[in-house]
């Protein structure tokens, strides 16, 4: 049995830095598994797939020329041989994403690239539906989140600290439409695992999330 820790949660709850946070202080693999969904959006845009044209999305994502390449000791997702790292946290990649994963033939194309990345000695996976659809036997699921107004401040420094215009009034808003549309979509709708430990980082630092993570990790003997 591989050792999987599956952290689900909603839009910029920092899921994916302590995700990382987490797979280094073990060193184990990482799944990004949103990265999946921004990558396939952005590299349907760039042939000129329609995001409603099921047929074709699905041939995209069963030969998406991706590459997660570990670079200095961060993560680089590389797109046919271009570095678009910085290109899918855009916030217009982000809907494109959106926009995909509502669709199931989509899912279950990315649903075995997912599921290899679970790889000795452990893995750290982070999405939407880590825990409840694609490592249901994982023995540690987290739900992180965080108020929707603290998401979009931390969602607005990052962006600012790149280069990229925002407003805060905006990413409130965007965030809110994004958390109803994964809540309540049909396909793998986001939500808690039923045995997942909900943690809310409104008022914890990065450190005390990861931290809080070893310690149950350590608890279940994972560690």
């Amino acid at each position: 049995m591989i050792p999987i820790i599956a952290i689900d949660g909603p839009v910029s709850s920092g899921k994916g830095t302590v995700a990382r946070r987490v797979a280094s202080a073990l060193g184990w693999h990482l799944l990004d598994s949103g990265a999946l969904y921004r990558v396939l959006g952005l590299y349907a845009r760039h042939q000129g797939v329609a995001l409603d044209n099921k047929l074709e999305l699905v041939d995209l994502a069963e030969n998406l020329p991706v590459r997660f390449v570990e670079r200095g000791g961060d993560t680089r997702v590389v797109l046919e041989e271009t570095d678009v790292s910085e290109e899918i946290r855009q916030e217009s990649v982000g809907e494109l994403a959106s926009q995909v994963a509502v669709l199931q033939p989509v899912r279950d194309a990315l649903f075995a690239r997912q599921r290899a990345f679970a790889q000795a000695p452990g893995l750290v996976a982070d999405g939407r539906d880590m825990g409840t659809v694609v490592f249901r036997d994982a023995p540690l699921k987290i739900y992180l989140t965080a108020s929707a107004e603290e998401r979009a401040r931390r969602r607005y420094n990052q962006l600012k600290e790149k280069g990229f215009d925002a407003t805060l009034a905006a990413l409130v808003e965007d965030i809110r439409t994004r958390d109803e549309r994964d809540m309540k979509r049909s396909v793998a709708p986001l939500k808690p695992a039923e045995d997942a430990l909900e943690l809310d980082s409104t008022d914890l630092t990065v450190d005390q999330v990861v931290a809080r993570i070893l310690d149950e990790a350590a608890a279940r003997s994972l560690i």
